[in-house]
């Protein structure tokens, strides 16, 4: 595979993402990390496959591995309690009258 020229801002924007993804790197440790963060790195993998994929075929079946491995990373942050309902008391639960709710005034 043969590259030509680089668009306009191309090459200045894919080295600002490196230069970011070293000072990720240099930055976190395992007890570093949010789920926030991960989902926003795993985003960010995921773009950066899909834009790198668009070359060619063969770079889209060298990166197709990419949305699953980080679709599996998302689903081990869910927590295992979002996914299992809580056990209730059988009563049908009734909504609340929200904030600010002052009783009913009458006149008498």
């Amino acid at each position: 595979m043969e590259l030509g020229e680089a668009g306009p801002g191309v090459e200045q924007r894919a080295a600002e993402v490196a230069d970011a993804v070293c000072e990720l790197v240099d930055t976190v440790t395992s007890g570093t990390w949010s789920t926030g963060a991960v989902e926003d790195a795993a985003d960010a993998i995921d773009m950066l496959a899909e834009a790198l994929a668009a070359i060619d075929p063969e770079a889209a079946r060298a990166l197709a591995a990419v949305p699953a491995a980080t679709a599996a990373l998302r689903r081990r942050l869910a927590p295992a309690t979002a996914e299992v309902p809580a056990p209730g008391s059988g009563r049908v639960r009734r909504r609340g009258l929200g904030p600010g709710w002052k009783g009913v005034r009458t006149t008498g």
